[in-house]
């Protein structure tokens, strides 16, 4: 049974192919035609599933949507009518994209999918996949995306995110093949648009600058929790809460927030590229600490609720927040938490799929609890040697291709010791938004400048963005307070007090960002300035080559712990192909690049095909 997912036309369109259960290929869509967050058909990301399983689209036995768009209409009529006549400029703006396109999305889908197969689709062909078209409700689909590929026969499942059709947050319980929703918030009342509206205020892009507030968090006091609390959000002791709609504006306008919102917090939203002051780190600092409380909160409720079930799975956009993650692993509600770690809409494709196959058609299931079914999450694109080296050759490359694996391994292994950026390509390309050593690039963690180098040199990004550290399982307790398992970088811990160093009263005194520059442990390129990490833990079954990496590194230094931020610079997705990581490699101040046995070094490359790398980045 070959089931193919899709989420599409709202943001990171993907799609995810299985057979039988098994995961055989996702990605997003951006990957493919570099727009970041794509949000259109993912043509190319089908076109990559069904190649990768050697089928036709015609072969897939069904096809599912993320979402249900006529149930996600209903929901934006009635709240237009409960607000009217306020929101009517946005009413008029939505209204002519639905009555032309989005109502009729299962005869627009049939259209595009079709295409894959005929330049001029017959109409035998159409109906023939029609019939094939099925509808998964949003947060089912996350739902099963966080249950189904978990080694788990039983779990509890949070769901939390901006919204789908209705619900901004769900409960459920799955056994075996079955899930079944049991609870929901429904909209307005959303956590993920409480953060949205506290990403917009403090000047940053609504959907995807939501893991900047989260890094910039630790930089500011919690100063404006009381008021958020006050006036903005009413927290139950179960975590369910309601937000007080005069505050914002994204139920029925064009902004995030009102004029009210203005007042409680001290003035307008900050602008785009301005100077971040103190305020919007406590801004984020403030939002932050109140949705760990709900968070908080709400799982303690849960883990009360379901006494006989010991294991948690999250999905949804809200549980890539890591930090609250981690603190809710600390607090043991449950023995075990899995997360999906393309927790937001991308995985809404995976999501569908599997519910299509275990809830819809009884698919049997097996989990281990062991291991997930996610395979690391290296279920992209992949390339072997030859092409590597055609690819590189055609894209004007100068390069040295090595006869095997360790002999790349130790050469990579001493250019970290020497303190080099590289650009780190190897397997399958990651599903979700986290680079994890397929598509990476890679530091020194006892670096001292490596953060300040990679993140103005390389990712031309804002310095206060905190870098992650690849780190062996078998050594991840002996630098983190963290004995558990972290593949997909989705828990904060803190470093370890031994491998910290003492601020003096001096450096405690410097403003925000300024404490950046202050090595805070035995690995200040990733300790963050409250001595915390992004921790991923790394396994020799799931990234062989990786794993062997920092294993060598270990052996030169003595340790475990190397950087790991994604292989792209700012507002580019993550690198696909070859081509796309010689480009990063030539447009940046990257030193060397390591695509499969394939090495390159900066120095030896062509000066005036550098240049003409760097415009075009200048230019984007």
């Amino acid at each position: 049974m070959i089931i193919l997912g899709i989420s599409a036309f709202y943001h990171d369109s993907a799609a995810a192919l299985i057979k039988d259960g098994d995961i055989l290929a996702a990605a997003q869509e951006e990957r493919f035609t570099r727009v970041k967050h794509d949000a259109g058909f993912p043509r190319e990301a089908i076109c990559f599933c069904l190649g990768q399983a050697g089928v036709s689209i015609e072969e897939v036995d069904h096809i599912v949507f993320f979402e249900k768009p006529f149930v996600k209409f209903e929901r934006l009529l009635e709240t237009y009518l409960a607000f009217a006549p306020r929101g009517f400029k946005s009413f008029k703006t939505a209204m002519p994209l639905w009555l032309k396109e989005k109502l009729f999305q299962k005869s627009m889908l049939t259209d595009f999918l079709a295409e894959l197969e005929e330049e001029k689709p017959s109409k035998a062909l159409k109906k023939k996949l029609k019939s094939k078209l099925l509808f998964a409700e949003h947060h089912q689909s996350h739902a099963a995306s966080a249950f189904f590929p978990s080694p788990y026969e039983e779990a509890v499942i949070l769901t939390m995110d901006g919204v789908g059709e209705w619900a901004a947050a769900s409960v459920g319980v799955g056994k075996g093949n079955d899930l079944k929703i049991e609870k929901e918030i429904l909209f307005p009342h959303s956590l993920g648009l409480l953060y949205s509206a506290f990403t917009y205020y403090t000047g940053f892009k609504v959907n995807s600058g939501e893991y900047k507030v989260m890094g910039l968090a630790p930089y500011g006091e919690p100063k404006y929790k009381d008021a958020i609390l006050e006036h903005l959000i009413d927290v139950k002791e179960d975590g369910s809460f309601r937000l007080n709609m005069e505050y914002f504006d994204f139920a029925t306008g064009l902004t995030m927030t009102t004029s009210k919102f203005d007042e409680v917090f001290g003035g307008p939203p900050r602008t785009g590229e301005s100077q971040i002051t103190q305020r919007e780190m406590d801004l984020a600092a403030s939002v932050q600490a109140v949705t760990e409380e709900v968070m908080d909160r709400m799982v303690k409720s849960l883990s009360e609720d379901y006494k006989g079930i010991e294991n948690l799975c999250l999905a949804g956009g809200v549980a890539l927040n890591c930090v609250a993650n981690g603190k809710i692993l600390k607090r043991n509600y449950f023995k075990n938490i899995w997360v999906q770690p393309a927790a937001g809409d991308a995985g809404g494709a995976l999501g569908a799929a599997l519910a299509a196959y275990y809830i819809h058609l009884n698919g049997e299931r097996k989990a281990t609890n062991q291991t997930d079914a996610m395979k690391g999450s290296y279920l992209g694109p992949v390339f072997d040697d030859s092409e590597i080296e055609q690819r590189l050759t055609a894209a004007g490359a100068k390069f040295k291709r090595h006869a095997n694996d360790e002999d790349v391994v130790e050469l990579t292994a001493k250019a970290l010791a020497d303190e080099k950026a590289i650009g780190w390509f190897q397997g399958r390309m990651e599903f979700g938004p986290r680079a994890l050593g397929g598509r990476s690039i890679i530091g020194d963690a006892r670096s001292p400048s490596m953060q300040k180098t990679l993140n103005l040199k390389v990712k031309y990004r804002e310095s206060f963005r905190p870098f992650a550290p690849s780190v062996l399982r078998d050594d991840v307790n002996e630098w983190f307070n963290l004995d558990y398992d972290s593949p997909y970088m989705l828990l904060v811990a803190p470093v370890n007090d031994n491998k910290c160093k003492d601020m003096s009263e001096e450096q405690k005194a410097l403003f925000g960002i300024e404490k950046l520059n202050v090595p805070r442990s035995d690995i200040p390129a990733v300790t963050h300035v409250d001595y915390s990490a992004r921790v991923q833990t790394v396994h020799k079954q799931t990234n062989p080559k990786y794993h062997a990496l920092i294993s060598k590194f270990k052996d030169l230094t003595g340790c475990p712990v190397i950087v790991n931020t994604s292989f792209n610079v700012r507002g580019e997705p993550i690198v696909c192909t070859p081509e796309d990581a010689f480009k990063c490699f030539m447009g940046t101040e990257l030193d060397m690049l390591v695509v499969g046995n394939c090495v390159l070094y900066k120095e030896e490359q062509d000066q005036k095909l550098a240049q003409d790398y760097k415009d075009a980045f200048e230019l984007d």
